[in-house]
């Protein structure tokens, strides 16, 4: 697709999603094009709130596909010679726009693999399977389905604690219930059980995934995010070592503060993979390091990019870029780029990146400081300038994990 026009007056990112994903994603149209994002979503959040970048509108039952399609389509016929580009920022989001592919892609750039792949491997009890077909180094997993004894928590291939998470997301998340969780940890086999019983009475109706917990604090996590183009052909690849991550109920296991590294090796890895399963789009790894036995464990794998992937933008490898320059000007290069710039990216305040990291850690982010290589999602300068109200919230939020992490988070 080519178009004659400025893709300033042209190109209109429309965005699901009202979160840290989805300014991110807006903030980094606005930064290579300096265009506005258009977002939907079924209530407005802080993040995309007074923002001058992204106009959010919100629709209440936008997670039922009718109400996403006809909104989508709608919009479209607002915006006739423009050029669209639909985005998901949540797992939710992302499976409704592939399963209604055939609805929207006559209007709407769908940068998505197919919705058989995609359903094999958002799925994290499949994607297990998947590990082993490709040599990938991962937990020892035990998948425990509703109907499941729970008897075989007393024979587990490793030992407690454990961690459980749900094998869908997506679909967890549309059962809310007192005290959850992104991600439980289970000391013993009492608690775990006590988890199991709790998620599945909600009205959970898929497998849960009971994995063997990788020792170590957040310093040893770490997220990849790649890119594959329209013909599965992988051209990005950039590695985050996650240096904090948020301790809330909800926000646990999302990434506060990330340095770019690089690691070809497993880079490698995980670029064979992807086009090994013919993968199509934004992917997000999340791993951890285990000290164990040296190998980096991939815990699991989001179709989508993540919700830290600013990162990826700051460190040069604008992700609005691969998209446009893959299905609008059709000139990607022909071969990957593995980012090696190091940045340091956060979405909290330094000094609780300094309380808590460890001493050559926070030389090393100080040292990115020092030389201009750092980045914070909010403090867009385009964003912030003479709209008090945005700036405000800024302040407010940074501060607040102050009491967050004081609350929460016990090392």
């Amino acid at each position: 697709m080519t178009t004659e026009k400025p893709l300033e007056q042209t190109l209109v990112p429309v965005l699901l999603g009202a979160d840290l994903n989805c300014y991110n994603v807006a903030r980094a149209f606005h930064e290579e094009y300096h265009v506005i994002s258009y977002a939907f979503g079924r209530y407005a959040l802080g993040a995309t709130a007074h923002s001058r970048i992204v106009r959010f509108t919100a629709v209440p039952e936008l997670n039922a596909a009718p109400v996403m399609v006809k909104t989508l389509t709608d919009f479209a016929k607002t915006q006739k010679g423009k050029i669209l580009i639909l985005i998901g920022c949540t797992d939710e989001y992302v499976d409704l726009i592939i399963q209604n592919k055939p609805l929207l892609q006559n209007d709407y750039i769908l940068p998505y693999t197919t919705p058989e792949l995609a359903s094999r491997v958002s799925a994290k009890d499949i994607f297990c399977s998947y590990c082993q077909e490709y040599n990938l180094p991962h937990p020892k997993t035990v998948i425990i389905h509703p109907d499941s004894s729970l008897e075989q928590l007393n024979a587990l291939p490793f030992s407690y604690p454990v961690v459980i998470k749900p094998s869908s997301s997506a679909v967890y998340w549309q059962h809310p219930f007192d005290g959850m969780h992104k991600v439980y940890i289970g000391k013993n086999k009492e608690e775990a059980e006590a988890i199991i019983k709790r998620i599945f009475a909600s009205g959970y109706p898929l497998s849960l995934v009971v994995q063997d917990f990788v020792p170590g604090d957040d310093s040893r996590m770490y997220v990849l995010t790649a890119y594959a183009d329209k013909n599965a052909k992988v051209k990005m690849m950039c590695l985050g070592h996650v240096l904090l991550e948020e301790h809330t109920p909800k926000g646990l296991g999302n990434h506060a503060a990330i340095l770019t590294e690089v690691n070809r090796p497993l880079m490698e890895k995980l670029k064979a993979f992807l086009e090994g399963i013919g993968f199509v789009g934004y992917a997000n790894f999340d791993i951890k390091y285990d000290e164990r036995d040296g190998e980096y464990k991939v815990f699991e794998f989001n179709i989508r990019q993540g919700r830290s992937c600013y990162y990826v933008t700051a460190s040069g490898a604008n992700i609005a870029r691969y998209l446009v320059e893959d299905y609008v000007n059709d000139a990607l290069p022909e071969k990957c780029l593995f980012v090696e710039e190091p940045v340091y990216w956060r979405y909290i305040p330094d000094p609780i990146v300094y309380r808590y990291v460890n001493k050559d850690l926070a030389k090393r982010v100080k040292k990115c400081k020092k030389e201009g290589k750092a980045a914070s999602s909010l403090r867009y300068a385009p964003d912030l300038r003479w709209n008090m109200k945005r700036y405000l919230f800024v302040q407010l939020h940074e501060h607040n994990h102050y009491k967050k992490y004081k609350k929460y988070y016990h090392p």
